[in-house]
C-alpha cells in the first residue's frame, strides 16, 4: 500500500493497493484499448444514471433521487451498460466496446465490490462461436499466464452434470434438493426455494465452479432456457439458450450471448422477472422501455459479454482479495 496511512485519529484514508497496481490497472486499460482499436471497435460511453433499472431478481439496485425538477426522479445506478448501448446498436454505431463502472448492492466480498469496473463489448455480425474465440483472444493478450493453454469449450449440461450428478435440464427441486444434502450444503433450502434458476445458480457456485479451479481458461457455453437473461434461446434446441461464461481458474470472469433482438419476448422476459421480485418480495423496479423501442426499431445480428476487470486484475497480480486491485475498497469509499 502507499505511504503512511494513518494520521491522528488512526482512520486509515490512503489507498486499498499497491502503487504498482495502479500501475497494472492502467497498462491494462491501455492494452483492451490497442485490443479494439486494432479491430476497429468503437470506445462509446453511456450514463451511469438511468430513469429505468433492470429486472433481474437477484441484482440489488442502488436508487437515489433528482430533485432539481418540480417532480422527484428516481434514478438507477448501472449494474451494467447493456442497454444504453444496445440503444447505441439499434441506433447503428456498429461494434463498440466500453469501459466503465457498474454498481450492485449488497455485493462485497472476496470476489465482490459494490461498485466494480466492467469491460462490456459487442459485435455486430458476431456469432456466440466467434466472440468466445474473441474473448479468448483478448483473455490471452491480457493474462500472460494462459499463453499456451488450450482454451476448454463444455456445455453447461455436461460439466453440471459430471460435478452435481443431476441432469440440469431434466431434473426437479426435488432432486437438486437432494443433491444439496449429497454435498452438505445446510442452507440450499432456504436460500433457492422453488425457483429451478436460483437452484442452478447456487449449485453451480457452490459444486461446479471448484471443479474448474486446476483448469486455465474454461468456456461454458449451452446454458439453460430459464437462465437465458438476455439471450436467444437456440434454434434447433428451446431447452437451452446462447449464452457463455468465462472462467480462468475457477474465477468467473465473463458472461456472453448472442443477443435476443425480439422487443416482444424481451418485454414478456422482463414481466416474468418482474413477477419474480413481487413474489419474493423484493423492492419494485422500473422497466426500460426504451430498450424495448430500441429492440423494436431494430438491434442488428450480434454477440455481447461484459467482463469483470477487478477479478481480471485479481488474477494478473496474483492477490486473493479484490479490494487489493481497487485505488479504495469498500469499506475505505
Amino acid at each position: 500500500m502507499l505511504g503512511d496511512q494513518r494520521n491522528n485519529s488512526d482512520l486509515f484514508w490512503g489507498p486499498s493497493c499497491s502503487l504498482e497496481i495502479l500501475q497494472l490497472r492502467a497498462q491494462v486499460y491501455a492494452s483492451i484499448r490497442a485490443f479494439f482499436k486494432h479491430r476497429c471497435v468503437l470506445e462509446v460511453e453511456t450514463p451511469l444514471l438511468s430513469q429505468a433499472s433492470g429486472t433481474e431478481p437477484t441484482i440489488q439496485f442502488f436508487e437515489t433521487h433528482d430533485q432539481s425538477g418540480l417532480k422527484q426522479q428516481a434514478l438507477f445506478l448501472q449494474t451494467s451498460p447493456e442497454f444504453a448501448m444496445k440503444r447505441l446498436l439499434a441506433a447503428s454505431s456498429g461494434s463498440i466496446f466500453q469501459l466503465c463502472k457498474a454498481f450492485r448492492q449488497g455485493e462485497v466480498g472476496r470476489f465482490h465490490n459494490s461498485e466494480f469496473t466492467l469491460l462490456e463489448w459487442y459485435r455486430v455480425g458476431f456469432d456466440l462461436e466467434a466472440l468466445m474465440e474473441e474473448t479468448a483472444e483478448l483473455l490471452v493478450t491480457l493474462l500472460p499466464s494462459l499463453a499456451n493453454q488450450k482454451t476448454l469449450k463444455v456445455p453447461y449440461k455436461a460439466v453440471f452434470k459430471d460435478a452435481v450428478g443431476v441432469d440440469p435440464l431434466l431434473a426437479s427441486v426435488t432432486d437438486f434438493s437432494a443433491a444439496a444434502d449429497r454435498f452438505e450444503l445446510p442452507d440450499a433450502k432456504s436460500i433457492c426455494g422453488q425457483d429451478r434458476s436460483t437452484w442452478l445458480d447456487f449449485l453451480f457456485s457452490c459444486v461446479v465452479q471448484p471443479v474448474l479451479v486446476n483448469t486455465p481458461l474454461v468456456m461454458v457455453y449451452d446454458y439453460p432456457a430459464c437462465q437465458a437473461s438476455l439471450a436467444r434461446l437456440k434454434r434447433d434446441d428451446k431447452t437451452v439458450c446462447e449464452r457463455f461464461e468465462v472462467f480462468v481458474k475457477g474465477i468467473e470472469l465473463g458472461n456472453g450471448f448472442l443477443e435476443l433482438t425480439d422487443p416482444v419476448e424481451q418485454n414478456r422476459r422482463f414481466d416474468r422477472e418482474i413477477a419474480h421480485r413481487q413474489q419474493r418480495g423484493l423492492p419494485a423496479v422500473v422497466k426500460d422501455q426504451r430498450l424495448i423501442a430500441a429492440l423494436e426499431k431494430g438491434l442488428p445480428h450480434c454477440s455481447g459479454i461484459a467482463l469483470g476487470i477487478d477479478r481480471l486484475l485479481m488474477l494478473r497480480a496474483g492477490v486473493d482479495d479484490i479490494s487489493e486491485v481497487l485505488s479504495f475498497g469498500f469499506g475505505r469509499a
